[in-house]
């Protein structure tokens, strides 16, 4: 993978424009007034449709080193065919992205192979905090320049933790855009393995953010490395990345650039990495609704 694809990664309020035909700032109370017109949502459905998705129930490919058990009323589209369902949905196209699809949210699997990452160290939420923002304006500067919005973090909206349990890495952070008038969240998981870490990014709106978290948690409890890339299954020596879990919150390979004094190229996957964030608009939501009827045959939940 190349080096960009360490950043963390999100889905943005222009991936939401691009599939629903509707401008950056349309919130709840103008959904009804901009939505697309029929021939708009049919077009996009058709372009949908022509997607490879695999329906569930099954047990279905996570890239090539891990399996997940898609529910009912869920669709797996494979690394393959990842990037297209990103360039439908206004994003740069990015190799090796599994999709998963719900009624009311999405999310992004890929693989990220950082070696062996230990799981001791601590988590100051404080010090991350301070570590994101204080790469703000740099990471701006390049974004100007390749035309995207600018993003600046508010704060947590759920703070860095760790299940030693599950070896589960997860955080939301809130993010102010310069094209949008509301707050948008970016929601990111990373599953620990032997040889790297599954990087997942939750699509959803903020306003159904904690039940859409809940419901991702339920479908991972399906998720499973194949054998022999377990995270239990470390062998002496295995590759051990050079940093732990708060340098993985900041970036991965990323941020230990920083460490290498590779200022520059991390300024490039900064800038590259906040062209995603993890926010739906309301109106997108309900049009996600009408798509996924219409793509998968299924009748819409009251």
């Amino acid at each position: 993978m190349s080096e960009i694809s360490w950043r963390e990664r999100a889905v943005v309020a222009a991936a939401v424009a691009a599939l629903t035909c509707m401008p950056l700032s349309a919130g709840a109370d103008t959904a009804a007034a901009d939505a697309p017109p029929a021939s708009s949502q049919d077009a996009a459905a058709s372009e949908f449709a022509k997607l490879p998705w695999q329906h569930g129930p099954l047990n279905g490919a996570v890239g090539g080193r891990a399996h997940l058990d898609l529910p009912q009323e869920m669709a797996l589209l494979d690394e393959s065919n990842g990037s297209r369902f990103l360039e439908l949905t206004g994003n740069l196209p990015e190799p090796g992205d599994t999709i998963l699809m719900s009624r009311g949210w999405w999310a992004t699997f890929s693989f990220e192979e950082t070696g062996y990452i230990k799981d001791d160290g601590k988590l100051d939420a404080d010090e991350l905090l301070k570590g994101m923002r204080s790469q703000e304006e740099k990471a701006n500067q390049q974004r100007r320049q390749r035309g995207l919005a600018e993003l600046t973090t508010e704060g947590w909206i759920v703070a860095p933790h760790y299940d030693p349990a599950t070896k589960y890495l997860e955080w939301g952070v809130k993010l102010k855009s310069s094209d949008s008038r509301d707050g948008v969240v970016n929601y990111t998981m990373r599953l620990l393995g032997r040889k790297g870490v599954e990087s997942v990014v939750l699509v959803t709106s903020p306003q159904t953010l904690e039940s859409d978290v809940q419901a991702l948690h339920k479908v991972l409890a399906g998720f499973a490395f194949d054998p022999g890339e377990k995270y239990a299954e470390f062998r002496p020596g295995d590759h051990v990345a050079e940093f732990g879990l708060g340098a993985l919150v900041l970036g991965g390979a990323a941020a230990a650039a920083v460490k290498g004094g590779w200022f520059k190229g991390l300024l490039v996957a900064l800038a590259a990495a906040w062209k995603l964030v993890a926010a739906a608009a309301v109106a997108f939501l309900a049009t996600l609704g009408r798509l996924f009827t219409r793509l998968f045959g299924r009748k819409q939940a009251s």
